[in-house]
């Protein structure tokens, strides 16, 4: 009777510690910048949120077609929610290292460290597990597979498959990235995330510029009115240089030979 006794009263602390948890301000995330549609789900509705606003552990977030929000935790860590997305703050109240379950869309996350030491924090998906202790990440989840792509920005992830055994784990570093399929292993080669960004944005800057008037990026046009429409070097900013001529001056005419003299005439001498 003793031990039943003993036995309830510690289910009765570990449900009022549960309880504690799920409604503190301090487990709660409060919205720092809210753009568009930004919702949290109560209730089986949508109720808008507004900055400074609390999402409380177990809430869902979603966000419209032109939803944005940057959410901050007691910590000093923060996760940004962009469009089409949907998000769980705290799913697993029993841990509170469980930071989000995204469940669709993108999510970028920054984990800040405790003084010096680590701070660990994971993040879910439908296919992966994603294991983090201070750094800068991006999750974006495919609608159609429920594909998961990890980009890390800054720091160490431990990107686990999250139905294919805890034995298929990769680490990222800085300006890697992984993809992680439903019914596939996690891959074995990574993605230099960062080299692939900067070869598209040289690219895409080559194409402006091929299509643009003058061809030449960040000058603008160079002639009287200096660089990007800036005085030049002597320029006191009057009359510009005159235009050259559009045609070019007709040639001088030419002179034509005198005609023979008429047949049967004696020439004179």
């Amino acid at each position: 009777m003793a031990k039943l006794s003993l036995l309830v009263a510690m289910s009765g602390s570990l449900c009022s510690a549960d309880s504690w948890f799920t409604g503190s301000a301090e487990a709660a995330a409060t919205a720092k910048t809210v753009d568009g549609r930004v919702s949290v789900l109560r209730d089986f509705r949508e109720w808008a949120i507004n900055v400074n606003d609390k999402v409380k552990v177990q809430e869902t977030i979603v966000t419209g077609k032109d939803g944005h929000a940057i959410f901050a935790v007691s910590d000093g860590s923060t996760f940004e929610v962009f469009p089409n997305a949907k998000v769980v703050f705290r799913k697993n109240a029993g841990n509170w290292r469980d930071l989000l379950d995204v469940m669709l869309g993108r999510v970028r996350v920054q984990i800040e460290h405790l003084g010096k030491e680590p701070n660990p924090n994971r993040v879910l998906t439908p296919t992966a597990v994603i294991s983090v202790r201070g750094t800068i990440f991006d999750i974006n989840v495919n609608d159609d597979d429920e594909s998961t792509l990890v980009e890390v920005e800054e720091g160490i992830v431990d990107v686990r498959h999250a139905l294919l055994g805890s034995q298929n784990v990769r680490t990222l570093t800085a300006g890697e990235s992984i993809r992680v399929y439903r019914d596939e292993p996690i891959a074995r080669r990574l993605d230099k995330g960062g080299i692939i960004k900067n070869t598209i944005r040289v690219a895409m800057e080559a194409v402006a510029v091929a299509i643009r008037p003058g061809g030449t990026p960040g000058l603008g046009n160079v002639g009287g009115g200096g660089i990007g429409g800036v005085g030049g070097v002597g320029d006191t900013g009057g009359s510009t240089t005159p235009a050259p001529p559009t045609t070019a001056p007709a040639p001088p005419p030419v002179a034509l030979p005198a005609p023979p003299p008429p047949s049967g005439l004696p020439s004179l001498p």
